[in-house]
């Protein structure tokens, strides 16, 4: 195993960890915010060592989406059982994932490899920064404001994104 891939079986296993912080520390503890961010910049990183060092390898381009999925999603239902995020936008980011991963899948069972596409850099980015800022909102009421413009922007940019991958690809569900 190579180190971009240990990097993102880093990332994967900071999710629990990230997870029991929320539970267990108070509500306005900066520590589930410090673990999420160090798990975030983590998959800045594994794609650029894997790029930089010519470490592109199949595990890592199906495990590194899935593990951005995990993270994100993971805090997603924790700030949804906290009340700050609204289910249906919730469903929203779920119904895209699932689509787009089942949309993947078939091509490679077709035998076409999709490429991650700068729209869907756009959309984990605008989720990661929305989780980033809600923690901030909890010790910096006034930034409450912008968590909720970011959390429509990353709901939009969702919605945009997996349109992007159905629109381009659409022959992968040709035949």
């Amino acid at each position: 195993m190579n180190l971009a891939n240990k990097i993102t079986l880093t990332r994967l296993f900071m999710v629990p960890v990230f997870m029991v912080s929320m539970y267990l520390l108070p509500e306005t503890s900066p520590v589930p915010l410090i673990i999420f961010s160090v798990a975030a910049l983590t998959d800045a990183l594994d794609g650029y060592v894997a790029r930089h060092y010519n470490m592109i390898t199949t595990f890592g381009k199906f495990v590194d989406p899935l593990v951005d999925k995990i993270l994100v999603l993971s805090a997603f239902c924790l700030m949804l059982e906290r009340q700050a995020l609204a289910g249906w936008i919730l469903v929203i980011i779920v119904a895209r994932e699932l689509i787009i991963t089942g949309f993947r899948t078939i091509a490679v069972e077709r035998g076409i490899t999709i490429a991650a596409s700068p729209l869907g850099k756009i959309k984990t980015i605008s989720q990661m920064l929305a989780i980033v800022v809600y923690f901030l909102s909890l010790m910096v009421p006034s930034l409450a404001g912008l968590y909720r413009f970011l959390i429509y922007f990353a709901m939009v940019a969702t919605v945009v994104s997996g349109l992007d991958y159905l629109i381009k690809n659409k022959n992968v569900l040709e035949g």
